[in-house]
């Protein structure tokens, strides 16, 4: 994780994103969403790479077709190549049912949803291109950072370490169903994820995240017959040496490695809505061979994604004074409120900053990174099952009483007094919680 000075830097850059300069890794786009409309498929579209060069069974085995060196060195990881669902491998990045998405919170996480094309996403906005690295089975995508914090998805089926894939069926079943948001558990692969782990040598992992749906929405699918796609859920990234800032999204820009598939494929945000983009881009894409799979993502059980943003995003306490639920019974407040307080980073517990914080200022990514920045650190699976189950984003330690400490009751105020200058309402002054200590 950058010091919160070097993410500063990094935001007020905006040139054009530079490329990792190496014979093989310079991006990555990540096809997590899997969105888009989807047609019933048989079992007619084999997943394949574009590229025959086995791996090393130290690193993957199996005779792989592409390996994560770059990354990993010398460390220990095995690649994923079990056929995880019966349309393809787990890089195919398939979405069978709606339980196949784990939720996740805490980490800094790459999304590649929108990468593909060589023109941007909006007119002022920098490219996020995907391009193929030849005889390498693997695509150079460029991909937004998005902070520590706001909730993240997980495709059970895409998982590319063996053991983290092994690990988190055998705790939330094959579907994932066992898991938040559906199950109670919280899924290996989340902690994988926020401790750094899944991949070796990597400096943030390519998931899906709704942290741009209010900017950039997620409503227009397009599915496309079988070609070659960047497969980037859960793909290693590199953060490149000169970092760069999308002037629109205020996100950095980041590199990832994501695998190449071969098969029908759905785009989430097909910007120019071709299939094609030439001889040597791809789209980030994934597949969902059942029609109900529609964008956006499907909601967990209280219909809505708890500390995210756009449509499906679920809404803060209101009015002021808030109406306060009360907590379902399979929640511990008395756990709630011991994750809040094991969340604390040089005596800041960061449970509460992030909560008071993430919400409201989701246009300032900077804000944002600074109040949740450590919650990786942190288990808060009580936190997210309450919040799932009553509905409610950043909310948890308003509904369980849980009381910050007195230095980090100052940093909310820190937070919400530089929210204020920026022209934000705070939760303070929406619903008159979380207003800190002077």
């Amino acid at each position: 994780m950058r010091s919160d000075r070097k993410f500063q830097i990094v935001l007020l850059q905006a040139t054009k994103p530079m490329r990792v300069r190496s014979s093989r890794l310079r991006g990555a786009g990540w096809p997590c969403w899997v969105i888009a409309l989807g047609v019933l498929c048989a079992l007619s579209f084999p997943v394949s790479a574009q590229s025959a060069e086995p791996s090393s069974s130290k690193f993957g085995g199996h005779n792989a077709p592409f390996n994560f060196l770059e990354f990993t060195g010398d460390q220990r990881f095995r690649l994923n190549t079990l056929p995880t669902t019966a349309f393809g491998r787990a890089w195919a990045d398939i979405l069978v049912k709606p339980e196949n998405f784990l939720q996740c919170k805490g980490a800094s996480i790459a999304l590649c949803y929108y990468s593909g094309p060589e023109t941007p996403a909006s007119p002022d906005a920098l490219a996020t291109p995907c391009e193929l690295v030849p005889g390498e089975g693997i695509a150079n995508c460029t991909c937004y950072e998005i902070p520590a914090g706001p909730t993240y998805l997980v495709d059970i089926n895409a998982i590319l370490n063996l053991d983290v894939y092994l690990e988190t069926i055998k705790v939330c079943g094959h579907d994932g169903s066992g898991c938040q948001p559906k199950g109670a558990a919280t899924a290996p692969v989340c902690d994988a994820i926020n401790r750094n782990t899944l991949i070796p040598g990597a400096d943030l992992i390519s998931t899906f995240s709704l942290y741009l749906e209010s900017k950039y929405p997620t409503q227009n699918g397009l599915t496309c017959n079988s070609g070659p796609y960047a497969g980037c859920m859960t793909a290693p990234c590199k953060r490149s040496e000169t970092e760069n800032v999308d002037p629109v999204t205020g996100l950095p820009l980041v590199n990832c490695a994501c695998p190449i598939a071969t098969g029908k494929y759905q785009v989430g945000y097909p910007n120019g809505n071709a299939c094609t983009l030439g001889d040597k881009n791809v789209w980030s894409a994934a597949y969902a061979p059942l029609q109900e799979m529609l964008p956006p993502p499907p909601p967990p059980p209280s219909h809505c994604w708890p500390d995210t943003f756009g449509n499906s995003a679920c809404p803060i306490l209101l009015p002021k004074p808030p109406t306060i639920p009360a907590a379902p019974p399979n929640v511990s407040c008395k756990e709630v409120c011991s994750e809040y307080r094991n969340s604390s980073q040089f005596g800041v517990e960061v449970g509460f900053t992030c909560d008071a914080t993430l919400c409201t200022a989701s246009s300032d990514p900077l804000l944002v990174h600074q109040a949740c920045a450590g919650l990786a650190n942190s288990t808060i699976s009580e936190i997210l099952k309450l919040e799932v189950a009553v509905g409610k984003s950043c909310a948890a330690s308003q509904i369980c009483g849980c009381t910050p400490m007195k230095q980090t009751s100052q940093q909310i105020f820190r937070f919400n007094v530089e929210q204020k200058l920026r022209g934000i309402a705070t939760q303070c002054d929406l619903n008159g919680t979380l207003c800190g200590q002077p």
